[in-house]
């Protein structure tokens, strides 16, 4: 069983940055692929991205692809994502997930946060 908390949304400008953190507050994330998602005001979830449990090989959406950056920090129990020139489409409620596959879809992943809102104003 693992418990997992994002942290470090807010509001942005359009061009800024922000970074998200994912921790467990119950078991170990170290051999869980970390994936984000984030879903808009009226719109179904979206792969953000993932991370393997070794860190060493990571995926983006091509949406985020260049501008975002997922890493993990096992000694901390944490994995962050680095956003960077941001945009107002960025916008949404940001989750973080723990699975066993990497996947680009939320139903291989087991445990999930509550998600923190980011707002990127133009």
């Amino acid at each position: 069983q693992v418990q997992v908390a994002e942290s470090g949304g807010g509001l942005v400008q359009a061009g800024g940055s922000l970074r998200l953190s994912c921790t467990a507050s119950e078991g170990t994330l170290s051999t869980y692929v970390g994936g984000w998602f984030r879903q808009a005001p009226g719109k179904e979830r979206e792969f953000v991205g993932c991370i393997t449990s070794s860190g060493t090989s990571t995926y983006y959406a091509d949406s985020v692809k260049g501008r975002f950056t997922i890493s993990r920090e096992t000694g901390k129990n944490t994995i962050y994502l680095q956003m960077n020139s941001l945009k107002p489409e960025d916008t949404a409620v940001y989750y973080c997930a723990a699975g066993r596959n990497v996947a680009a879809t939320s139903h291989p992943y087991y445990y999930w946060g509550q998600g923190t809102q980011v707002t990127v104003s133009s």
